[in-house]
């Protein structure tokens, strides 16, 4: 028998696998040796064995498809689809030994297919030093990218100038002032005028230096439009240094109240600024005529004035003022001598552009006057109504308070001649009756301020007349304290009458707690009419009402007052709506000086929402008044009841003397009677 050569076995196989299922070839075919390879065939062999040793791995090259195909035995375990599992006929125990199979120091590289045509189960790749695939090429490598770092930035630097000034209008002035500490840039930024076109010391005019006010003035004075220095007494010695007067000249609104200001300063803030619109000088013993004089022909559009308490000002300087500012609209110049001037009157009479004239305190300001005011001088009368025939007047609030010349008939002037008057003053004007006044409430239908103090003529007609009168729907405000006339009588059409009060000041009247009954019922009325409030939201004040010093008022009536304000309205049992309301207005009442603290803490309570703890305040006070009474001690009526007290005890002693018409007095003992200095406790 001839030997079996490689090249048949081979194809012997080949034969049998494709016409019949694979056998195990014969034990003599396993049983032939390998023969002796040529030095090309080793060569081979031996690149073979390196290209699959794990060593190579890293460089990330695969194995090679000629190397695979030029060697004589190609296993089934290098096929790209096998998975390293064999896919001929034989098995690896069976191969012959000369294959990279049989060497023991051969190694098997698993080759992994790729992720595109893979599973989506994860596989584990082989990786080299680097962190990259072996499979892949080693050019192929990703680069590194150098990440550029971010330069520093400064937000508030970089920032635009217009957004960094409109972010310190936030601040109030004092803010603004600390924050220039900062450093000098800060400096320089808050001290820049686009900041200070509205500089108003009112709410830190104590707590400002006059450096600093200074320094704000000089650096910001172009800029500055609106300078309110009310009460700024520490610049008293500033006015003439650092150029601070002439810094500013384009103001609009100017007050220098309560300032301590000589004359010169005050004509030069008036001669640089020719644009100023409100002028408020009271108080100012630097003002003069002169000033007044430099006002009409230097500031043509000026229409708030403010003389107030300038005792060197008279009607020679108001003169000036109303011929050169034709524009002038709100005088107040209180205090002022030389109201009596008619002509002064007649070119107010003749400009007619007055809205506000507040002349309180002066004493000068007679009938006449006030006439020439309202009508000129010489009008034509009608035939009809015996009225003079005038254009009605512009005015919206007169304040006549304290002028004691005047009386009903200067007042009577103002019949059908002010239509559109609002507020009207006239408390301590001892030479008004009631008459004046009834005949003027019918002709001011939007009368809005009524002020009556102290006027002893007044009766409950009047306000009878007040409550009937076109007014009544819109009156905000009433002041008829020291009418010791008015009473529950002229009130309470008041009350019913007038739905928008929200000042109510009767003190030292003849009211009675039927009118703090009625102002607790009217606004339960208004919050039932508007729309009630949620458990989150809070209440808040809809009328005040000062009944102090009101011998008719007692504790009821206040307690009237606690319970409508903490009052909550729950729905009924069959209505579809189920929420709670609150009062959303109350009253905060101002009354007898014992019992006020207990108000003013019921009121917070109130306020803040805690109308449980309110509830429990007003009947806690109300049962301590009640025991109060009961006990006799400190009460209203304490003398009353102590009186009563020893009437009843001398009653009882002479019914144990057996007095006349008493049975069963004889034979007891007599009981001394005590005097007025005996006990008195029932």
């Amino acid at each position: 028998m001839e030997p079996l050569s490689i090249d048949s076995v081979v194809s012997e196989h080949a034969g049998e696998s494709s016409s019949s299922p694979p056998r195990t070839p014969p034990s003599d075919a396993i049983l032939i040796e390998q023969p002796k390879l040529n030095g090309r065939q080793r060569l081979l062999n031996g690149l073979q064995r390196m290209g699959s040793s794990p060593s190579l791995a890293g460089l990330g090259r695969t194995r090679s498809h000629s190397l695979r195909s030029g060697h004589a035995f190609g296993s089934s375990y290098g096929s790209d689809l096998s998975n390293a599992f064999s896919t001929a006929p034989t098995s690896p125990a069976n191969s012959p030994p000369g294959t990279p199979f049989g060497d023991e120091k051969t190694r098997l590289r698993i080759r992994t297919p790729d992720m595109a045509t893979s599973s989506p189960l994860p596989s584990a790749r082989p990786l080299s030093r680097h962190g990259i695939e072996s499979g892949s090429d080693y050019f192929s490598r990703p680069l590194k990218k150098q990440v550029q770092r971010r330069p520093n930035f400064n937000f508030w630097a970089d920032m635009p100038t217009e957004i960094r000034m409109q972010i310190l209008r936030y601040l109030d002035p004092r803010h603004v002032v600390r924050c220039s500490r900062v450093s000098q840039s800060w400096h320089h930024m808050c001290f820049d005028g686009q900041l200070w076109t509205d500089l108003d010391t009112t709410e830190f005019y104590r707590e400002i230096t006059a450096d600093a006010l200074v320094n704000i003035i000089t650096s910001a004075g172009p800029f500055v439009r609106d300078l309110n220095l009310r009460g700024c007494v520490q610049l008293k010695e500033q006015w003439n240094k650092h150029g601070f007067v002439e810094a500013c000249r384009n103001l609009e609104n100017f007050s220098l109240e309560g300032c301590r200001i000589d004359r010169t300063s005050i004509h030069c803030f008036l001669l640089q600024n020719c644009r100023l619109v409100h002028i408020n000088l009271s108080g100012l013993s630097g003002a003069t005529n002169a000033a007044m004089k430099i006002i009409a022909s230097n500031c043509p559009r000026l229409e708030v004035l403010n003389i107030s308490w300038c005792s060197a000002i008279d009607n020679r300087g108001l003169k000036k003022v109303v011929h050169g500012c034709p524009r002038l609209r709100d005088l107040k110049a209180g205090e002022v001598r030389g109201w009596d001037d008619v002509d002064l009157m007649v070119e107010l009479f003749k400009r007619n552009t007055l809205e506000r004239l507040v002349v309180m305190n002066c004493d000068s300001l007679s009938d006449e006057a006030l006439a020439a005011l309202i009508q000129g001088t010489d009008p034509e009368i009608d035939v009809l109504t015996d009225r003079p025939i005038v254009p009605s007047r512009r005015l919206k609030h007169l304040d006549l308070t304290r002028c004691r010349s005047i009386t009903d008939t200067g007042l009577k002037t103002l019949v059908n001649n002010v239509p559109y008057l609002e507020g009207l003053h006239v408390s301590k004007c001892g030479g008004l009756t009631e008459d004046a006044l009834t005949d003027l409430l019918p002709a001011m239908p939007v009368l809005t301020h009524l002020d009556v103090e102290e006027l002893d003529g007044l009766s409950n007609e009047f306000l009878k007349t007040l409550a009937r009168s076109p007014c009544a729907p819109h009156l905000r405000h009433l002041c008829i304290s020291y009418c010791e006339s008015l009473g529950d009588a002229g009130m309470l059409p008041v009350l019913k009458a007038c739905p928008k009060l929200t000042s109510l000041e009767m003190d030292n009247t003849r009211i009675s707690d039927l009118v703090l009954t009625e102002a607790a019922a009217s606004m339960r009325t208004r919050n039932r009419a508007g729309r009630g409030l949620t458990a989150s939201e809070r209440p808040e004040v809809g009328l005040r009402i000062v009944a102090y010093d009101c011998s008719n008022v007692t504790w009821t009536g206040v307690r009237e007052v606690l319970s409508r304000n903490a009052e909550i309205t729950r729905p009924a049992q069959d209505s579809p709506c189920k929420v709670v309301t609150y009062p959303r207005e109350i009253i905060a009442l101002k009354c007898y000086y014992n019992w006020q603290p207990t108000v003013e803490e019921h009121t917070k309570r109130v306020l803040r929402g805690d109308f449980a703890a309110a509830a429990r305040l007003e009947r806690k006070w109300a049962d301590w008044m009640m025991l109060n009474e009961e006990a006799g001690v400190g009460g209203a009526n304490a003398r009353r009841r102590r009186r009563r007290a020893r009437e009843a005890q001398m009653m009882h002693a002479d019914e144990e003397e057996g007095g006349p018409g008493v049975t069963g007095g004889v034979g007891r003992r007599r009981r001394a009677r005590s005097g007025p200095g005996g006990c008195v406790v029932m």
